[in-house]
């Protein structure tokens, strides 16, 4: 419906997309994606985005003093659901794993320093960690900024210098730890590129399945307001 696309276009000149929802994954996806960054290397205290209002928001100090290692957010228009969950078990062989119920978490390796998150940067996948937290899928996309002069002749997760996974690796299986408590998180596989693409178009799934084309129901609701108030303006 053209007045339906119309008025988010005008929307869009007035108001901030919702990172989540809002920001289009792009039209290559999942070869490319686009992705909202939320946290940086430099970075003491871990942000998220605010799943209502869309702002970044202080999810925690980091603990210790590990850092991420690379830039950390992830992929819009994504859903950690039923799909991500059934490929987790498959992949695993466990049989007790549900989705997260976030979008899917990506890293981009950069040369570049970028110095604070709540950007937009196009990524190209090469491979991914099957993580498990607490029993829920949690799988971590390992990407490319795209055009990197440096990275962006690595095509493949086996491209990578062991020594850049394993730290992507130990960050992950410690930044949720406290002393004295187990560990939660697992990592079961290091995954390739072919199989990163697989996850990100389950997690597609997963969103269009959970939240629908979410701008055909507000572009609906959009038209609706505008007659109920026609008709109310006539009264």
């Amino acid at each position: 419906m053209q007045t339906g696309k119309e008025f988010w276009k005008l929307a869009g000149l007035r108001y901030k997309s919702h990172p989540w929802h809002g920001v289009f994954i792009g039209d290559k996806a999942p070869e490319i994606v686009t992705s909202f960054i939320e946290c940086v290397p430099s970075d003491t205290v871990k942000y998220e985005v605010d799943k209502l209002s869309g702002y970044l928001k202080v999810d925690r100090p980091q603990k210790f003093s590990n850092i991420i290692p690379a830039l950390y957010g992830f992929i819009p228009q994504t859903y950690c659901g039923n799909s991500i969950a059934e490929f987790c078990m498959q992949k695993s062989g466990r049989n007790d794993i549900i989705g997260d119920g976030d979008p899917l978490d990506i890293c981009i390796l950069t040369e570049r320093h970028i110095p604070h998150g709540d950007i937009l940067v196009q990524a190209v996948p090469i491979g991914g960690f099957r993580m498990i937290d607490g029993g829920e899928a949690d799988d971590k996309i390992i990407a490319v900024m795209k055009e990197d002069e440096v990275y962006k002749s690595w095509k493949d997760i086996n491209d990578c210098p062991p020594v850049v996974v394993s730290r992507l690796k130990h960050y992950f299986l410690t930044y949720k730890d406290m002393p004295g408590q187990p560990t939660r998180c697992e990592i079961t596989h290091v995954y390739g590129k072919e199989e990163a693409i697989e996850v990100i178009k389950r997690s597609m799934n997963d969103y269009r399945a959970t939240f629908g084309k979410l701008e055909n129901k507000m572009s609906i609701a959009a038209m609706e307001a505008i007659e109920f108030g026609k008709k109310a303006s006539k009264k």
